[in-house]
């Protein structure tokens, strides 16, 4: 297969702490001889697990570059023993861009994988990850939160795998990370996401949804610093005692979780984040915004659960995400 044309700037086996850049050359009307420079942060201290966290997989979503970035200038060889690898901003032109993907050829990176080096730019750079940075890992943690179209209680995630295994490390390191919200997750759409090629290669894999809007507030970054620090200690990269408070544990069984609206116009949520609904329950209504007088489309929970997602803006299109119930386990 074709050589990634990325370059890295670091070198992933030096003992110490380097800050540097993926390095991607992109030829275009501003600069002919142009370089995309992802800013890359590695901290080595001789041998053990190789930790590789990721932000910005969606350009719109901050709490992992902030944390990620904060991590970034605190790191210290000296207090690590094994390799982290740190990437706040994955997809690096969706996040200068603050979109969802990018501004360059609207990839959308969670569903880009395994990528192709010879295609566009988002393709190159998650071939990048799947060939040479996601082969170095033990433990992937990849920070998302809503972005700018949905919001979310704040919850560290893993998903039911065929290698029960491998699942259950998977949950022992979502348990670890220890946001107020634990669930086992079923996405919407798998296909093509980092998650699977994480998990494909064997790897313990946890991600996270923190909050959304496209913005951030002080608890939610609190969380990802802090369940980045668990997440370390848990793999035993460093030493000492986690923070750990109280998580609610959710499940997602099947597609029903997903409330998917069936018309256009006015949201009006009938309850909040994190409120325990019942099967029937009134979730929203949908006003119709082109008339007057006319009754709106009312949407109902398919199950008993707590109220775990919600469409962000106020006005919503056909086949958006109302909302998502998750069952308390």
């Amino acid at each position: 297969m074709q050589t990634n044309p990325i370059s890295a700037t670091v070198d992933y086996d030096q003992d110490g702490v380097q800050h540097g850049f993926l390095k991607l050359p992109y030829s275009h009307d501003a600069s002919a001889w142009g370089s995309i420079m992802i800013p890359i942060t590695v901290a080595k201290n001789g041998e053990g697990p190789t930790v590789l966290l990721t932000g910005g997989n969606h350009g719109d979503e901050y709490e992992g570059p902030i944390a990620l970035f904060d991590l970034a200038r605190n790191i210290e060889a000296d207090n690590i023993a094994g390799r982290v690898i740190i990437v706040p901003g994955m997809n690096f032109p969706a996040f200068k861009n603050a979109t969802r993907t990018s501004p360059i050829d609207k990839g959308n990176m969670n569903r880009t994988f395994p990528g192709n080096p010879s295609g566009t730019v988002t393709e190159k750079i998650a071939d990048y990850f799947q060939r040479t940075l996601l082969p170095m890992a033990d433990y992937v943690l990849d920070i998302h939160s809503g972005g700018k179209t949905l919001d979310f209680v704040p919850f560290c995630a893993a998903h039911v795998l065929d290698n029960k295994v491998q699942q259950e490390q998977c949950v022992q390191a979502m348990r670890a990370f220890n946001a107020p919200y634990s669930i086992m997750l079923l996405e919407v759409d798998a296909g093509g996401m980092y998650d699977g090629a994480a998990e494909e290669m064997g790897k313990v894999f946890i991600s996270t949804e923190l909050g959304g809007g496209g913005s951030t507030t002080a608890a939610t970054v609190a969380i990802a610093k802090k369940g980045i620090n668990n997440l370390l200690l848990h793999a035993g990269v460093t030493s000492g005692v986690p923070e750990i408070s109280e998580t609610i544990d959710l499940d997602m069984p099947d597609h029903r979780c997903y409330i998917s609206c069936e018309s256009a116009g006015l949201m009006e949520l009938c309850v909040e984040l994190g409120d325990d609904v019942k099967s029937g329950q009134l979730i929203a209504r949908v006003y119709d915004t082109d008339r007057t007088g006319t009754s709106p489309t009312e949407y109902y929970s398919p199950l008993d659960g707590v109220f775990t997602a919600r469409h962000f803006p106020g006005l919503i299109g056909m086949g958006d995400i109302i909302g998502v119930v998750a069952l308390s386990v």
